[in-house]
């Protein structure tokens, strides 16, 4: 079965709040017949259309091939969240790497933010861009840990974020779930959709030649490199792999390492005056959990609400009722709360949850595993992958040398091995342990 057509609709983006509220976009032509290109890039999210966009704005022609539409992936369907730093956090970084490669990755994801912030004011994105993401702790031991790691913070990368007791955090977000946290005022968080086709009209008027409804089935290389589809093919100087979790068998080394999950989003009713019973500020939260549910008010006063997770390719019959239970462990005053939009999206996961850059051949740069952290890591890799063509591989690099093991048992048992991997994680935040 083939991810890109297991849940949704050829050539349609999903039903979900956020296809609803964004811009809408003419639709780009299928490739057809023959094309010659310096970059080709296969993937319209956000980490194609920021490597297409950079290139082109250097100077090179590019066409860029997506199978479905822009920001039809995990680009149009995340939480929307801004991270500050990588997926792993800084301590667990400094015992992976040390402190000052720690310190890299560190200076690395805050550039990130700000390539993210530059290009919305550069090309006038209108993506609702608000400042604010807390993490909130659901036990007295996450908590400790929460503020442990805010001093570290403090301490080491002279970053501050507000510490959060209890009383503090319930006035934030009146949850009986969390017992304190920590504010981070330097993350964000926006409308993903409208970013990624904010970001696709900018490389459009760049002049990349974007081509949707244009699936590669083969990619042959050499001196140059040959990426054919159903209607036609491109010669190449260069191929960019953006493909993240609809990677299929484009690539079966990176395959082996990045693999994709599913997860979950709903959109409440309009919750008017009740907006304070969420969220006090327009932040965005998420919690400690193994699975993490993530939240936040949209522009329009609903909660948007992500939890819970799938493997394989099909998404559950029933989203809301996937979604809804997590949502009422949070907000269990919401029980009489209608959800109006519920969708699935797939992401991709890597052994270490850290971001995979790989140079694939002479030719080819891959990119993705950005395993929830991906609307900074994306568009920062597009840019990172753009420099990389030019002859500057210092950040490509960087990320490259990160560890990313394969997943254990190749592609018949590593579904199953990772869902009683995840089963377990699951079982303990249950259990509070």
């Amino acid at each position: 079965m083939n991810l890109l057509y297991a849940n949704d609709v050829k050539g349609e983006y999903p039903v979900s709040w956020y296809a609803e509220t964004a811009p809408t976009i003419e639709r780009f032509r299928p490739l057809q017949g023959a094309a010659k290109a310096d970059v080709c890039v296969v993937g319209g999210g956000y980490t194609g259309l920021s490597a297409a966009l950079h290139l082109a704005e250097a100077g090179m022609d590019v066409v860029l091939l997506e199978a479905q539409r822009v920001g039809f992936g995990a680009s149009g369907r995340n939480g929307g969240q801004l991270g500050s730093g990588q997926r792993l956090d800084q301590m667990k970084l400094e015992a992976m790497v040390g402190r000052d490669t720690a310190r890299l990755y560190w200076d690395l994801g805050e550039d990130a933010k700000a390539l993210v912030r530059d290009l919305i004011a550069r090309h006038r994105i209108d993506c609702h861009l608000k400042d604010g993401v807390a993490w909130s702790g659901t036990s007295q031991g996450s908590v400790r840990d929460l503020h442990r790691y805010a001093d570290h913070m403090s301490r080491h990368y002279d970053y501050a974020m507000e510490v959060l007791d209890s009383d503090a955090f319930a006035a934030l977000c009146p949850s009986p779930a969390y017992k304190g946290g920590v504010l981070d005022m330097g993350a964000a968080h926006l409308q993903p959709l409208t970013l990624a086709i904010g970001l696709a009209r900018a490389a459009e008027a760049a002049g990349v030649r974007i081509c949707e409804r244009s699936e590669v089935h083969d990619i042959r290389d050499g001196k140059t490199v040959r990426i054919a589809t159903n209607g036609g093919h491109v010669t190449a100087d260069h191929l960019i792999l953006a493909c993240n979790g609809y990677l299929g068998g484009l690539a079966p080394k990176v395959a082996a390492r990045v693999m994709p999950i599913n997860n979950f989003v709903v959109a409440t009713e309009p919750l008017d005056e009740r907006c304070a019973e969420v969220l006090t500020r327009d932040v965005a939260v998420a919690d400690d959990l193994f699975v993490v549910n993530y939240f936040r008010l949209s522009h329009d006063g609903r909660l948007l609400f992500g939890g819970g997770e799938s493997y394989g390719y099909k998404f559950p019959k029933d989203i809301r009722a996937v979604v809804r239970k997590p949502m009422l462990q949070i907000f269990p005053q919401l029980a009489d709360v209608a959800l109006d939009y519920a969708w699935g999206g797939t992401l991709a996961i890597t052994m270490k949850r850290l971001p995979h850059l790989a140079r694939l051949s002479d030719t080819t740069l891959s990119a993705g595993g950005y395993s929830g952290h991906g609307v900074g890591n994306a568009i920062q890799a597009g840019k990172l992958m753009a420099e990389a063509v030019k002859g500057q591989s210092a950040g490509f690099d960087a990320f490259a040398a990160l560890p990313t093991p394969r997943f254990p048992g190749g592609p018949g048992l590593r579904t199953p091995l990772l869902v009683l991997a995840m089963s377990w994680f699951a079982m303990r935040d249950r259990l509070g342990l």
